[in-house]
């Protein structure tokens, strides 16, 4: 499937989820700032993803919370250092990072939670099970 075709159902499934207008729901949607996602809310997304796709996600595998847990090899002064976004390209292939390399600070991670990755998530997904 293409991301074009994968885009519409996510969406669907989000506003579902989130309670949140369908024009606001777009590629570059951002979990938590645009759309108030709250990490309950991931729960919900996965459960809806997976029903909606027949695929079965691992919650960490698509929102990997245990990436950096307190290891200062990867995290130095709330900074991803080279080791960290090393580390972040390997558990999220699928998120575009280019943006946050050029300012990696820990807090801002949440931004690269996007419909967009989401979106391509589930392509790879579907992908893997061909």
């Amino acid at each position: 499937m293409t991301l074009d075709e994968i885009f519409p159902r996510v969406k669907t499934q989000l506003v579902d989820a989130l309670g949140a207008d369908e024009d606001d729901v777009k590629l570059t949607s951002r979990l938590q700032a645009d759309l108030n996602a709250e990490s309950i809310d991931f729960l919900d997304i996965v459960f809806r993803l997976e029903r909606e796709f027949g695929l079965k996600i691992d919650r960490n595998e698509l929102f990997p919370e245990s990436i950096f847990q307190g290891d200062p090899k990867l995290i130095q002064n709330g900074v991803l250092t080279a080791d960290g976004l090393d580390e972040l390209r390997t558990k999220m292939p699928y998120a575009d990072i280019a943006k946050f390399e050029k300012n990696p600070k820990f807090e801002l991670i949440g931004d690269l939670f996007t419909v967009e990755l989401i979106t391509k998530y589930i392509q790879s997904k579907l992908n893997q099970k061909v």
